[in-house]
């Protein structure tokens, strides 16, 4: 994904949803969304329009319904977006980022074994 394309939340909203579905209509993206906030399906469809122009999204137009599908890597988005939050929130601090979500997140013991294999494995590397 270019730099220069960087989604807002909502077109995030909308990424996620097709990461995990797949290629879906409008209406099935717009369903999944109205569950978790209040969103009319033509605003829904306007944003994945826009989406569309900005290159996040693909347009399959072989079918009445139009199927559309991500156009950018989750990976890098998230990447993306998680170096951009590191930069302008927490002043280039990886630990800062680190230190707030553990502290204000409830954490299983199973993803705080996770987050300990992966330190032990960065440390080996160094």
């Amino acid at each position: 994904m270019s730099e220069q394309i960087k989604p807002t939340d909502s077109e995030v909203e909308i990424l996620s949803i097709l990461w995990e579905l797949g290629p879906a209509s409008v209406r099935d993206v717009h369903d999944i969304l109205s569950r978790k906030k209040d969103a009319g399906y033509t605003t829904t469809l306007k944003l994945m329009q826009i989406m569309l122009q900005k290159g996040l999204l693909e347009r399959d137009e072989t079918n009445r319904s139009h199927v559309y599908k991500a156009a950018v890597n989750k990976e890098q988005t998230q990447k993306q977006i998680l170096k951009r939050m590191i930069d302008q929130v927490y002043n280039g601090s990886a630990a800062q980022l680190v230190m707030q979500a553990l502290g204000k997140h409830e954490t299983s013991p199973d993803e705080l074994e996770q987050i300990k294999a992966y330190l032990e494995k960065i440390e080996n590397k160094h």
